[in-house]
């Protein structure tokens, strides 16, 4: 039996935290959330997921150091990451891009099911043709 991929889900947000949540488990991921920077760190490290849905403003440390620190450790610079964000901005998204991030996804531009696909694409599961192109990549 294959098993399942693991994510790590990175927002402050309860209720989003709990909608990507529910749907990434209906999709046969397994899930481990947590709700600030410095709790994505340490569980980066022990849990190993195959890729983390990092969101950028959080609290104790934000997501842009976060992504920083994780590419910047060898246990962790390998893991796929996906910045999930309200940050619009094109400033924000070069900033992501230039620290290493595989994905930069702003939430007020992408339903979940866009989500699930960026995260299927990332870890191989669905091949590029078969993910449709949302706004602003």
């Amino acid at each position: 039996m294959e098993t399942k991929k693991k994510i790590l889900l990175v927002e402050d947000d309860a209720a989003l935290s709990g909608v990507y949540k529910s749907r990434l488990l209906m999709e046969g991921f397994d899930i481990k959330e947590v709700s600030n920077g410095e709790l994505a760190l340490s569980t980066a490290l022990e849990y190993k997921p195959d890729l983390i849905l990092l969101d950028a403003m959080m609290p104790k440390i934000s997501g842009f150091d976060v992504l920083d620190i994780l590419r910047n450790t060898p246990e962790t610079s390998n893991i796929r990451i996906i910045m999930l964000t309200a940050l619009s901005q094109p400033k924000d998204k070069e900033r992501a891009e230039s620290l290493g991030v595989d994905d930069y996804l702003v939430k007020s531009q992408v339903v979940i099911g866009d989500v699930v696909e960026r995260v299927k694409f990332h870890l191989g599961i669905v091949k590029p043709e078969e993910v449709k192109q949302t706004e602003g990549q």
